[in-house]
């Protein structure tokens, strides 16, 4: 179930004027939270971009879950990190997940990161109709 959701002020942070608010599920502020804080920076750099309504070039569309869900792939001292954001299900960004990527397989994001993503998806849409 989703419990709750964290909503971050990104404006202090911000050059622009935002379009988006960066909303949070709270099991991804967590494990976001448990980044280094260089790649916490990054992401939210990132965050910024995307609410200002660009693309920064950390972000790439994420296969497999339709249109609309993306990732920051951030690198940090030979680690590498994943914050999982949704554009199409309502007015905000969502941050469904946050997670260091341990793949076995190469670039390919591990199947059950996906799993996680698409739960927390569906999840999501349930509880903002």
């Amino acid at each position: 179930m989703l419990d709750s959701v964290v909503t971050y002020d990104y404006t202090s942070l911000m050059s622009r004027k935002a379009l988006h608010n960066i909303s949070w599920i709270k099991r991804a502020t967590k494990d976001f939270a448990d980044f280094p804080l260089a790649a916490q920076q990054d992401a939210a750099r990132a965050l910024t971009v995307i609410a200002e309504g660009d693309t920064p070039d950390i972000a790439k569309p994420l296969t497999g879950l339709g249109t609309g869900v993306w990732e920051l792939a951030i690198k940090e001292r030979g680690d590498s990190f994943r914050v999982v954001y949704a554009l199409q299900l309502d007015d905000d960004i969502w941050v469904v997940h946050a997670f260091q990527k341990k793949s076995k397989s190469g670039i390919a994001t591990p199947k059950h990161e996906i799993d996680v993503v698409r739960e927390r998806i569906k999840r999501l849409k349930e509880a903002l109709k």
